[in-house]
Formats: structure tokens, sequence, C-alpha cells
């Protein structure tokens, strides 16, 4: 499978970046909800380089381990696909949730041009913040792997993400030289998450009680003092943030323009925690220790911390 850049005309290369900032900005001040969700001001992207985020400590892309396992769904047989609703190979069940027709557009920063032939892995938690493989050792919904067609676009049939205490809701990806790359376990071109417009997902998180717990936890975080997304520049945020249409009945859909620096520092930072409070860290060598965190107020036992 070839995995170099495609060629196209001088015109579409030159116009694409002018294309992306007006649209973009027309579709984020009615969608993106920057400036009353988060308290920042929308801005319009043109062809930002997404920053390097981290993985987090529910990749299962090989890094980490659960229980002394490594858990590598690259690995396993079915990864390559575009619905991610249901686990595939052996993994068992089905992630409910509103429906979300993803499409990512990879694009060379440097000039904006497609990069056709490139894989990206994309996962995320479920309606209430669970993360298959991790949470639901069983499953592997919501986990996919994805070629990027000659305009350097992916797409992926998934639901909206719910959540989950202490993070902005968001999605994962991993973009890769090729599938072959991304498989063999080569070292991603960027690692990086998209931020899901505030407004459009609270309205969601009201009216579909699959999203248990997607209220509450919304209306205790922003972008700004979000660990991961806080330290961001307003043509970021904008970069990566999900425009979305639709609604909770007919299911939405969501595109986001993803341009790779290929020459970017490669390290993550952590927006400090607010108000002092004490940051979540990175999962230790080896996997999480089993320890169990306290009850949430519902109840229910949560996971360990998510310091993604």
């Amino acid at each position: 499978m070839s995995h170099s850049k495609h060629d196209h005309d001088l015109g579409f290369a030159h116009d694409l970046p002018r294309m992306l900032g007006r649209r973009r900005l027309l579709a984020m001040m009615g969608g993106l909800g920057l400036g009353a969700a988060s308290g920042l001001p929308a801005a319009a992207a043109s062809c930002v380089a997404l920053p390097w985020e981290t993985a987090g400590p529910y990749p299962a892309d090989g890094s980490n381990a659960r229980d002394g396992e490594t858990l590598n769904a690259l690995a396993q047989e079915g990864i390559l696909r575009s619905d991610l609703r249901g686990s595939f190979g052996e993994g068992q069940g089905e992630a409910e949730g509103a429906l979300l027709e993803l499409e990512l557009t990879l694009l060379d920063a440097d000039g904006c041009t497609p990069l056709a032939g490139r894989a990206a892995y994309v996962w995320h938690c479920n309606a209430i913040g669970d993360y298959s493989l991790y949470d639901v050792p069983e499953a592997n919904w919501l986990r996919g792997l994805g070629v990027a067609d000659g305009d350097g676009k992916l797409r992926f049939t998934t639901i909206v993400p719910g959540c989950y205490d202490g993070r902005w809701p968001h999605i994962h990806f991993e973009v890769f030289e090729s599938a072959e790359a991304a498989v063999a376990g080569t070292a991603s071109v960027l690692t990086a998450q998209i931020a899901m417009p505030g407004k459009v997902v609270g309205a969601l998180y009201e009216a579909d009680a699959r999203y248990s717990n997607g209220t509450r936890n919304l209306g205790r975080i922003t972008i700004p003092t979000d660990n991961v997304f806080g330290d961001n520049s307003e043509a970021e945020l904008a970069q990566q943030t999900l425009v979305m249409a639709g609604d909770p009945s007919a299911g939405y859909r969501g595109t986001v323009t993803v341009p790779v620096d290929f020459t970017a520092d490669r390290s993550t930072s952590m927006a400090p925690p607010p108000d002092g409070m004490e940051g979540d860290a990175p999962p230790p060598p080896g996997g999480f220790d089993g320890s169990a965190p306290p009850p949430r107020p519902d109840g229910t036992v949560p996971p360990p911390p998510r310091p993604e």
C-alpha cells in the first residue's frame, strides 16, 4: 500500500487554507460553543497543525497493560473497519449511544495538501465514560483503524462519546504512515485528541438518557480547566474541535481537519490543574495496580483515575 503524498493542482493547495478558515468560522459560530461553554471566543481555523496530546491510559495500542497483560487492539483481526459501534474479532458487545458519522481529513500542515494513504486509529469512551478493553475487558468497541483516501479523508460510524468526571468530552486518535505501520507497532506521526463542541453535546446529554452522567460531568469542566485542552491556543482549539450537525433523534455528522506537522515536537504537555487541585498522573509502567478509587456520588465504583 502506497503512503506517498497525494499530488494535487496548485489551485486547490493554494485555496484550501482560506476555504477552511471561512467555512469553519461560519460553522463554529453556530455550533462550536467555545465562547458560551468554555469562556473562550470562537476563532477560525486555517490549517493550524494539531498539537501532540497524551494518548491517555486507555489507548490499547501496545504501549501499556492492564493486570499485567499488554493491550493492543491494533494487532487484533478486524481492527481495519469503518463501523466502530460493535466489538470485532473475539470482542463482545456493542456500544449504545447517539449516532455519529465522523469524518477526518488528514493534511500535511506544510502546504495543506491531503495525506493520502495515511492511517488513523480512533478510540473513545462510550455514553457513560467507559473504555473497552479496560473498563469493559471483554469488549473492543469504539476502536478502529482506517486509511485515508486520495483527499486525505477517513470516515467512521460511531457514537457521540460521553463525558466522564474530570475531562472535557473528546475522541482520541493516532496518525500513522500506513495501516501496515500501525499494525506493526511503528510510532505514530501524530497523537492527538478531538474536542467535542460543548453546546451540541450538552443538548444531547440532556435529551438522551443513555448519557446518564453526561450533564453532571459536563457541568464540572470547561475547556480552560481541562488538563489536556486547557493549555492550547485558540487557533489550535478551533482546529481540533469537531464541527457537528444533527440532533439527538436522527444522529449527527461531525467533521474535523487534522493538519500534521511532521517536524513538530512530539512531547506532550498537560495544563496545570485549576485552583491548585492535584492533577492526574500518567499510568505507571506496566499498567495499573488495580487499587480501587472511592465510589462515585451515584454509588458506582469508577475505574482507576483517568489522566488523559
